[in-house]
């Protein structure tokens, strides 16, 4: 499927508009994933996080893809396209048949033809992937990359704003408290 470039800057400014709303952040990936799908005319679009120890690649939004295959098993990062945890993008042809795949039978099974997976990106620390499956075997043009990539930087900024936000929200609660009980006022919180 050809996309035309039009079409992804419009789809760039939805993406920009959710992550800028006061959605939750699952809401915001889930958003994220669906976009892409979409934008790129594939089958599914996957997030997937790095787990702190850098070992697993957990799945935080998922659009397009069996309840199956989202569950076949962990994803490690070692065994499952880890060159894009290098920051390489890796684009699959024939996933079924390709060594770097993790579950290739359970790619067959779903139909699943070809893979883009891109690093996700957070001041030059990779800390997750966008992958992108297609029913049909497809080699992923230029254009393709560029827009999952900012798309992937966007989620990761995303991300970060809503941890920092969660934590400053958190430290406010506990100034107030313990500003309040410093007064003698203490409330039900």
């Amino acid at each position: 499927m050809e996309t035309n470039v039009e079409t992804y800057y419009h789809s760039l400014y939805e993406v920009a508009a959710v992550l800028n709303s006061s959605r939750a952040a699952k809401d915001i990936l889930e958003s994220i994933v669906e976009n892409v799908a979409r934008t790129v005319g594939a089958k599914g679009c996957s997030l997937m996080l790095l787990t702190q120890d850098k070992k697993v690649l957990s799945r935080a939004a998922v659009y397009g893809l069996s309840e199956r295959y989202v569950k076949k098993g962990p994803v490690l990062a070692d065994k499952s396209l880890s060159e894009a945890l290098r920051g390489k993008v890796v684009n699959v042809l024939h996933a079924s048949q390709d060594d770097r795949i993790q579950y290739p039978e359970q790619a067959r099974k779903e139909e699943i033809a070809s893979i883009l997976s891109v690093p996700m990106m957070l001041r030059e620390e990779i800390v997750g992937v966008i992958r992108v499956y297609t029913a049909e075997p497809r080699q992923f043009t230029k254009d393709d990359i560029y827009f999952v990539g900012a798309v992937a930087n966007l989620g990761a900024i995303a991300l970060e704003n809503a941890r920092l936000y969660a934590t400053l929200k958190k430290d406010y609660e506990t100034f107030r408290r313990e500003y309040f009980i410093s007064l003698g006022e203490e409330r039900a919180w």
